[in-house]
């Protein structure tokens, strides 16, 4: 046990003598960082704010494409619900022709030639036809909607063709 004390002991000396050594040379100056760490850190934050702002400009890019595709995809949709409309129409002025060549038909199979149906019948052809007609304008111009990109793409794009 007095081995114990007597290492306490001379640790305690040490302690002592290192703090009176430590008073002696005055209060620490924390040194500075060095010229060449301060060039660095420079050069990380310019990089960083590059980096920062071509995030930004992907980002702004991504946003107008973005709004770009959107205005294509309603621009589409309204073509087809166009196109459906125009389906719609076709399928009534079949119908009301198929109803007034029945009507017809039955007019003639009792030999009586009535003006009325055949004005009627006449009328709901026609107007099949202009349903017809517009039904093809509207899908002709969805197939040029779809198409358009295409030809926009292969115009601007010559390594596309082989020219290259």
């Amino acid at each position: 046990m007095s081995d114990i004390e007597e290492l306490q002991r001379r640790i305690t000396a040490a302690m002592d003598q290192v703090a009176f050594g430590l008073e002696k040379l005055g209060p620490a100056t924390p040194a500075g960082p060095d010229a060449e760490t301060v060039k660095l850190l420079e050069e990380e934050r310019t990089a960083n704010a590059q980096l920062q702002e071509r995030v930004r400009g992907l980002r702004a890019k991504s946003e107008t494409e973005t709004a770009s595709l959107r205005a294509k995809v309603e621009e589409g949709e309204a073509r087809m619900a166009q196109l459906d409309i125009e389906l719609q129409r076709v399928r009534r002025a079949n119908a009301q022709l198929s109803d007034a060549c029945a009507a017809l038909r039955e007019a003639n199979a009792e030999g009586v030639g009535d003006a009325h149906l055949i004005n009627k019948a006449m009328l709901a052809e026609l107007e099949a036809l202009r349903a017809a007609r517009a039904a093809d304008v509207a899908e002709a111009s969805v197939i040029l909607a779809s198409l358009q990109p295409l030809m926009d793409a292969a115009t601007t794009s010559p390594s596309t063709r082989g020219d290259a």
